[in-house]
């Protein structure tokens, strides 16, 4: 198993910053790709950015141009920077590992953003 501690979320205004940090049990190389999700209330739970073992990274249109995703090896940690955010950026952050390696996907508890206008 895998598991998966988040940090770094909290009260912004729009147009701020903020970066989130998610530290895995397990070595980042044993993981074959972590992300960030996010789920709004009354809204699905939808990708925000994603980096592979390849280091190849994927992001939401939405997020494109204002937020980055990066690791830590030594660390085993992926960390999310948020720049210029909106209020819609509000909700609760979920970090993600695939980690076929160590049986399925994992996620973390949640930590909530709040941006306010």
């Amino acid at each position: 198993q895998v598991q998966l501690v988040e940090s770094g979320g909290g009260l912004v205004q729009a147009g701020g910053s903020l970066r989130l940090s998610c530290a895995a049990s397990r070595s980042i190389f044993s993981i074959n790709a972590m992300g960030w999700y996010r789920q709004a209330p009354g809204k699905q739970r939808e990708l925000v950015a994603e980096i592979s073992s390849g280091s190849r990274t994927n992001f939401a249109d939405s997020v494109e141009g204002r937020f980055t995703i990066s690791t830590d090896n030594a660390k085993n940690t992926v960390h999310l920077q948020m720049n210029s955010l909106k209020p819609e950026d509000t909700a609760v952050y979920y970090c993600q590992a695939k980690a076929t390696r160590w049986g399925g996907v994992y996620w973390g508890q949640g930590t909530q953003v709040t941006v306010s206008s």
